[in-house]
């Protein structure tokens, strides 16, 4: 056991542990954002697939308290490399220019930060109600939590719809660094692989954040509406 904490407790072991839990993470997001664009088929798609979820509590808590230990990780490995880099330079360059780091991936700790205040008041807003309580208690007309009525209705007010499409845009540019990190700190880039390897988290990015932003986007834009009860 002493071992195994030494082993992660090291640098290689600490990047090795923000892969793990970022490729949990990831999987997660992408996950979250097919299920959430089924709002394009309409409330029963949304609301039916709302009640499995919540038909299967146990392994909904099961499934969210992994999660909540894969991002207290991540954000721990994050923090701990980034604190290691700066004691390694503890002055400051006179004129610093990055030759072949990215934004992203030097504000890997902000955007972390600020996702996970972001992911604190997503579940207040749309998973404890606890911020949009009158849209969070609407029934669907065979008694279901009406979910998609609530989502679009959150998502018509333009403050919460700002935020969220903002939130996203961190998202990406942590995605773009992200997905790449993953597979040089599992081992399995080559330098002739790199261009791919760095495309590959660019698109996984993008697409990410397209597809979430569409929704409040849409929502504000009108396109799509909660349903007549719900109004």
């Amino acid at each position: 056991m002493n071992d195994f904490v030494r082993a992660l407790s090291s640098t290689v072991g600490t990047k090795f542990l923000v892969a793990v839990s970022g490729t949990i993470l990831v999987l997660f997001v992408i996950g979250h954002m097919l299920g959430n664009l089924q709002i394009y088929l309409g409330p029963e798609a949304v609301n039916s697939y709302a009640a499995f979820l919540k038909s299967k509590a146990g392994l909904l808590w099961l499934v969210r308290l992994g999660l909540l230990a894969a991002l207290i990780a991540h954000i721990w490995g994050i923090t701990r490399l980034t604190l290691a880099n700066r004691a390694a330079r503890p002055l400051p360059y006179d004129v610093h220019k990055p030759v072949k780091s990215t934004y992203s991936s030097r504000s890997m700790l902000m955007t972390g930060l600020i996702l996970l205040a972001f992911v604190l008041y997503h579940l207040a807003h749309l998973t404890v109600g606890i911020t949009d309580p009158k849209h969070f208690h609407l029934l669907d007309p065979l008694g279901r939590h009406d979910v998609y009525s609530m989502t679009i209705l959150g998502f018509q007010q333009p403050l919460v719809a700002s935020f969220y499409i903002a939130a996203m845009g961190l998202l990406g540019l942590h995605l773009a660094h992200g997905v790449a990190s993953i597979f040089h700190s599992m081992g399995w880039s080559r330098p002739r692989l790199a261009p791919l390897i760095e495309l590959i988290g660019r698109v996984t990015a993008l697409v990410v954040v397209i597809g979430n932003i569409s929704i409040p986007l849409t929502a504000l834009l009108g396109i799509i509406q909660p349903s007549q009860g719900a109004l």
